[in-house]
């Protein structure tokens, strides 16, 4: 399904809608890098309530920052061995999983007879919201803690 909206060209327009969002996520991230379009595709699947269309661009995605973090260590910048934080966010927001349409539920509580299949949409866009809120914020705060942790141990760089 990815690959078809990646053909109709519907995949690019939604990550060039996704940009601010992303950019405010992973700012670390240089623009144009290709794991920004994977995760783009991953969170685009994954609010359409297609996990699992999202986990082959999720992996790729993970893949990708991976070799951002080769990179890094190239240059000194990172110890081997340790998730980037932008790794670890990207973690957060996909098990969060925030979903505008949780088509699988609607699917489930159609194929078993519900008498309202969509009822369920309004609950889950809220505490998918929530989840996902929690999520970032918690990945901000620990970022900037380390960040502080960092500043305080080895001086103002």
């Amino acid at each position: 399904i990815l690959e078809i909206g990646r053909r109709a060209g519907l995949i690019e327009q939604l990550s060039a809608g996704m940009r601010p969002v992303l950019h405010f996520l992973f700012p670390r991230i240089p623009a144009g890098h290709p794991a920004l379009s994977s995760m783009a595709a991953n969170m685009i699947a994954n609010m359409l309530g297609l996990g699992w269309a999202a986990t082959p661009a999720g992996l790729t995605a993970m893949k990708e920052l991976e070799e951002l973090e080769e990179e890094r260590r190239a240059a000194g910048a990172v110890t081997q061995g340790m998730a980037s934080d932008e790794m670890c966010t990207f973690l957060v927001v996909n098990i969060s999983s925030l979903q505008l349409i949780p088509i699988n539920m609607i699917a489930y509580r159609s194929q078993y007879g519900s008498a309202h299949p969509l009822a369920v949409a309004g609950p889950a866009f809220l505490a998918t919201c929530v989840s996902t809120l929690a999520g970032v914020a918690v990945c901000r705060v620990m970022c900037r803690r380390k960040q502080y942790k960092s500043i305080k141990k080895d001086g103002w760089k």
